[in-house]
């Protein structure tokens, strides 16, 4: 019962670095994303049933779970493929509308997106994108700005974004590097 009246105080875990990798059937056009862990991303073509996949573009990443450090909760993302900083690239995107009644108020928007086909993979429920803004924001030491999520649902097209993809792992884990 701790878990239910908890502040919780979020602390990245579980941190695997990798790589996004976005393939593309040449025979139908269906276009999907995975995380790779290793080394090195794959790079080789493929058949898997009717499809016959192309590495179409590879970008390091590192995936996380979130855990409170009061009273132990855990949460899995592993739904999420990444976060985007809405630049505002379409005036008729709710996310742009969003971004731009928000930026009075010195709140970023970014927004959270899971992997494709979105209509074949499970996507980031609301719970677990309202704990990672709960976690982005209980870091930033700034208290003139703040951080808002959403989930990429409310983007019609994804593909047709120009957002800017959070690509630094020390962005993301918000610890400074390790010094030599």
């Amino acid at each position: 019962m701790k878990e239910e009246t908890c502040s919780h105080t979020w602390e990245m875990v579980n941190v695997q670095s990798g790589y996004i990798v976005t393939e593309n059937c040449f025979r139908c056009n269906k276009t999907a994303t995975s995380f790779s862990a290793g080394e090195w991303p794959p790079m080789e073509e493929y058949r898997e049933g009717e499809h016959f996949w192309n590495i179409m573009e590879v970008a390091q990443t590192i995936r996380f779970d979130l855990t409170c450090k009061a009273c132990g909760k855990l949460v899995p993302l592993n739904e999420l493929a990444g976060l985007m900083m809405c630049t505002g690239c379409d005036p008729k995107c709710p996310v742009d509308t969003l971004m731009k009644e928000m930026e009075k108020s010195r709140i970023w928007v970014f927004v959270a997106f899971g992997f494709f086909p979105v209509d074949e993979r499970t996507q980031l429920s609301q719970e677990k994108i309202a704990i990672l803004e709960e976690y982005f924001n209980q870091r930033r030491k700034s208290s003139s700005s703040t951080i808002r999520i959403v989930s990429s649902e409310k983007i019609d097209d994804i593909s047709r974004c120009f957002a800017e993809m959070i690509r630094d792992v020390g962005m993301l884990s918000l610890t400074p590097p390790a010094t030599e």
